[in-house]
């Protein structure tokens, strides 16, 4: 005998979750990996011309994942955080005293949080983002929200990471050997492709 309509439907919702979730934590996993084995200076400095660096991420991604899986359910973190109506950027970049175990642990601690609250909510608990234009969510839409966002930065990290010391990755224990001569080779020929696109052909 089938199950009921909506036993099926539960059974979506908590594959989707855990689906969800799941990716989360690996893609999490993926971004503070990216720090392992670099020095202070180079986890820290700008890479890029609006200031991008490896340990302002994660600081941006543990203020931002205690929010959203916090407050935005009424489940607020329990640490200190700076309200969003006084956002200023200074999350994406870190102090001369703030080191990268407590950034780190800080990360954690709201990764914790957040987990929390994806197990203890249904995935379509209601919750209020007052920053958005349409501030009523469900815990669905901040888990596609938060995942989207951390896999955003975790792009961004591969692509700094690389230009610091040429590590490449997806994950910890997957690193793809560095072969300089076949790089050279490789970006060699894509750079050629390049500017052989952009010359203006002659007309026959």
């Amino acid at each position: 005998m089938a199950s009921p309509w909506w036993q099926a439907a539960c059974m979506i919702d908590e594959y989707a979750k855990a689906c969800l979730h799941e990716e989360l934590q690996w893609t999490r996993e993926a971004l503070v990996w990216k720090l392992d084995g670099i020095s202070e200076y180079d986890i820290r400095r700008p890479m890029t011309v609006s200031g991008t660096n490896l340990l302002g991420l994660v600081k941006h991604l543990a203020t931002w994942e205690a929010r959203y899986l916090g407050e935005v359910f009424e489940r607020p973190f329990p640490e200190r955080l700076p309200r969003w109506q006084d956002s200023d950027g200074s999350d994406l970049w870190v102090a001369e005293d703030e080191s990268r175990e407590q950034v780190v642990s800080f990360y954690e601690r709201a990764c914790r949080h957040a987990d929390a609250t994806i197990a203890e909510l249904p995935i379509d608990a209601r919750g209020q983002v007052p920053w958005w234009p349409r501030p009523d969510v469900k815990l669905f839409t901040i888990m596609v929200h938060v995942l989207n966002d951390t896999t955003r930065h975790a792009g961004h990290a591969d692509i700094l990471r690389e230009q610091i010391d040429g590590q490449t990755g997806v994950a910890a224990g997957c690193h793809e050997p560095i072969d300089s001569n076949a790089r050279e080779i490789h970006r060699d020929k894509i750079e050629r492709a390049a500017r052989a696109a952009s010359t203006p052909r002659r007309a026959d």
